[in-house]
């Protein structure tokens, strides 16, 4: 029995009588109901499995459920994932580096809206087994975005954003798709030898080449690899002979050979032949 003052969530208690457990249970076990809660804690990536008996509103006793079903497991990571955002996945750099290069090249189905979107389609798969998201494996990520594109997608990609650069020395380098300055890939000079055209991302937007010495510092950044030639070439080629005698630096480096090679070893190379 007990007395209050008030009225619902205002009222005062201004006495009460104990009740334990078990008169509890004799008295309401047809209102007792057990509940199952399977949810995602974004604090600590993973789930929580809870089990509880409850009368109404109070709770009157609970604790860990070891009993989640895979499908309960991963209906919670998805909700996680689709509540709190993607980037509480374990991305690798190849696959971010894949969703930069899709943001240049204007691909929808790499977006954070597109990918929210379709998430049961392509995250379930690398769910599965886990319970928790920093267990999921980059790759399966990286995997995932693959399929998403598809065939004609990634050929789309790499035609309009190509993840590297091919020199004409045959050395292959990754283009940064985040630089401030745009498409921006790092090469050493003696790599563009012979390059007389600059060299253009999408067919028609010229790749930010940042050139290096033979020790990989800088040397100049340039959209117009012909003008370089032409211009200040002349001067760093001075300078770069100073710095790296071994190396060549020939005169008109636009009808040169390509070479990563000191001027010895492209001789023995030559005399091999």
């Amino acid at each position: 029995m007990a007395e209050t003052q008030g009225m619902a969530a205002g009222a005062r208690i201004l006495s009460a009588a104990p009740i334990d457990a078990a008169t509890v249970e004799s008295l309401f076990a047809d209102r007792i109901e057990t509940r199952r809660t399977v949810s995602f804690d974004p604090a600590t990536g993973r789930i929580e499995a809870l089990r509880e008996r409850r009368l109404g509103a109070v709770r009157l006793s609970g604790g860990s459920d070891s009993g989640a079903t895979p499908a309960e497991i991963e209906s919670a990571l998805l909700e996680g994932v689709r509540t709190h955002g993607l980037h509480l996945l374990p991305w690798s750099a190849t696959a971010q580096a894949l969703r930069t290069r899709g943001a240049y090249a204007g691909i929808a189905a790499l977006t954070d809206e597109a990918l929210i979107a379709t998430l049961d389609d392509w995250l379930p798969a690398a769910l599965e087994g886990k319970r928790r998201l920093d267990a999921v494996s980059p790759e399966s990520l990286t995997q995932a975005l693959q399929n998403l594109l598809g065939w004609d997608g990634q050929k789309t990609l790499d035609r309009l954003a190509p993840a590297r650069f091919e020199t004409p020395a045959g050395s292959s380098h990754a283009i940064d798709y985040a630089a401030e300055a745009g498409p921006t890939v790092e090469v050493r000079v003696q790599a563009l030898f012979g390059l007389a055209e600059h060299p253009m991302i999408g067919g028609n937007v010229p790749l930010v080449l940042s050139l290096t010495s033979p020790a990989g510092r800088p040397i100049q950044t340039t959209r117009d690899l012909p003008g370089f030639w032409k211009g200040s070439w002349a001067a760093v080629a001075k300078e770069m002979r100073g710095r790296y005698p071994r190396h060549p630096w020939p005169e008109d480096p636009a009808a040169a050979s390509a070479t990563l090679r000191t001027k010895n070893a492209d001789a023995r190379a030559r005399g091999a032949r």
